[in-house]
């Protein structure tokens, strides 16, 4: 019977782990089920494999999903549902490695839609599970397969126990059985209420997400929005082209990794150490470099400094595109900043974002240690409320002028740094956040730093909380028109420069 299928399996044994007649082999009979024109019987002959316990089970399955495995000459065919079955199966077998690692793998597999014939197997790998976590995944999973038991008690048990889990595919498993098709009317009642811990505990998981991705995208127009905070906010300087500053930082970023990429490739994770100062250096150089030689002349005429600096943008642009090309670079995150942390079921923290957030909160801390504590910072505020007087007790205003110009431009920098490390840099990376970058320091106040941390803040949660109900787009608009109107009732923002500029 089925010689040749008979044959490759005894090849297959024989070259299997050094198999040997001490240990017994997976019948013949039960493998030529597998070839069987009849979908159901090979959904049979899988869970009887995988209820052998045999070692070369995952072996066997593997061959047979990689159409290794063949009757009469013929690949052996599999339609989705057997490949479904398979791909449980083998997931399943997994759960019996010695590897905490790779029985975690195979939890989250199954954890997404295990058959109903892996029971047994699932049971089994619970009662010599010895991680406590595993062991809780594992008993969640065992209860979504018991639901479908004709025992009511098993039922009842296993739907109690899903009410512990904060996992969405939980609630797809609950949902049928609050529905009046539900014969049981104390299943369906215990169903109702653990559904109701499950949506509560995922609506609280989705919160955290939504919160942690208002902070992530606040912190980067918090860093996009520190430097024209200094140039636009503390100097009356239109920067239209503070965006390419940005770009300037990311590509010095592109720039210092294929160094360290070319030169020191063992050290590759550390490329980030020397690209940050490298950033503020080289975009602060570029913008004192601007203002020395432009917008010192045209300090007190709007017009003229937004048009100037929108045609510097543009040459900027340009130059470099042909420097590095009009596409897209890559910029890799170290290694330290790949993965995430999930702190609910599918709500996954990733570190790249996790780390920005940090770096914006430094920023923030020595800039405002700068301004409020060095001499420089003392000369900046001097000349922001009193240009005249500053002057006039021996500051020198144009030298301080492209100093706060410089930081400006450097903490751009800082920011394409940061922006490098969660998408592409392209020479119209600045382009997407100069308008933000002005919506920030307008919002929380001119010359105010605090009010552009709060500004930054609320604006990156109003995206986030509008986009997840009505989409981005409607979101840019509502929080445009949102500040059109804060702006006509509240000209000076948030909070109100103080000092005797103003009150003159």
């Amino acid at each position: 019977m089925r010689i040749r299928l008979f044959l490759v399996l005894l090849v297959w044994l024989a070259a299997g782990l050094g198999a040997t007649a001490a240990r017994a082999a997976i019948d013949p009979a039960l493998v030529a089920r597998l070839a069987a024109e009849d979908n159901d019987e090979k959904v049979a002959a899988i869970a009887a494999i995988v209820a052998t316990g045999d070692p070369d089970a995952e072996r066997l399955l593997k061959s047979l999903a990689d159409g290794e495995l063949r009757h009469e000459g013929q690949e052996i065919t599999l339609n989705n549902r057997v490949r479904r079955e398979l791909e449980g199966a083998m997931a399943a077998l997994r759960l019996f490695a010695p590897e905490v690692e790779v029985r975690r793998r195979a939890v989250k597999e199954l954890a997404s839609g295990a058959e109903d014939s892996l029971l047994p197997l699932v049971r089994k790998a619970l009662e010599r599970e010895a991680d406590a976590a595993l062991r809780a995944d594992l008993q969640l999973i065992a209860a979504g397969l018991e639901l479908k038991s004709g025992d009511k008690a098993v039922r009842l048990a296993a739907v109690r126990l899903l009410a512990t889990s904060s996992s969405p595919a939980v609630k797809t498993l609950l949902l049928p059985l609050v529905e009046k098709s539900e014969p049981d009317e104390d299943v369906r009642r215990a169903a109702t209420d653990s559904l109701k811990l499950v949506e509560a505990r995922l609506a609280r998981a989705n919160f955290a997400g939504l919160v942690f991705s208002g902070v992530s995208l606040g912190s980067i127009l918090l860093l996009a929005a520190l430097g024209l905070a200094i140039t636009y906010g503390l100097m009356g300087v239109i920067n239209m082209a503070h965006g390419e500053l940005i770009m300037i930082g990311a590509y010095t970023t592109y720039v210092v990794q294929n160094l360290f990429r070319s030169y020191a490739p063992g050290a590759f994770d550390a490329y980030l150490l020397c690209a940050v100062p490298a950033a503020f250096v080289v975009s602060a150089a570029v913008g004192m470099a601007l203002e020395r030689s432009v917008i010192r002349w045209l300090y007190g005429r709007p017009l003229e400094t937004l048009l100037a600096t929108w045609g510097l943008s543009l040459i900027l642009i340009q130059a470099v595109r042909t420097i590095f090309g009009a596409q897209n670079v890559q910029v890799e995150n170290p290694s330290f900043m790949s993965g995430g942390v999930e702190i609910f079921t599918g709500i996954v923290l990733p570190w790249s974002r996790i780390v920005i957030i940090a770096f914006a909160g430094a920023v923030l801390v020595l800039v405002g240690v700068l301004l409020a504590r060095t001499r420089l910072g003392l000369f900046v505020r001097g000349v922001t409320q009193n240009r005249a007087m500053a002057a006039c007790v021996g500051v020198p205003t144009a030298r301080v002028d492209t100093w706060a110009f410089g930081l400006g431009s450097g903490l751009a920098g800082l920011a394409g740094c940061a922006l490098s490390q969660i998408g592409n840099v392209g020479p119209d990376l600045g382009q997407a956040y100069i308008v933000d970058s002005f919506m920030v320091v307008v919002l929380g106040g001119v010359g105010q730093l605090a009010g552009t941390v709060y500004a930054a803040l609320g604006l990156g949660f109003a995206n986030k909380l509008l986009e997840n109900w009505q989409g981005a787009v409607i979101a840019k608009i509502v929080v445009l028109l949102f500040i059109i109107a804060f702006i006509q009732k509240r000209p000076q923002g948030l909070f109100a420069l103080k000092g005797r500029a103003v009150e003159a």
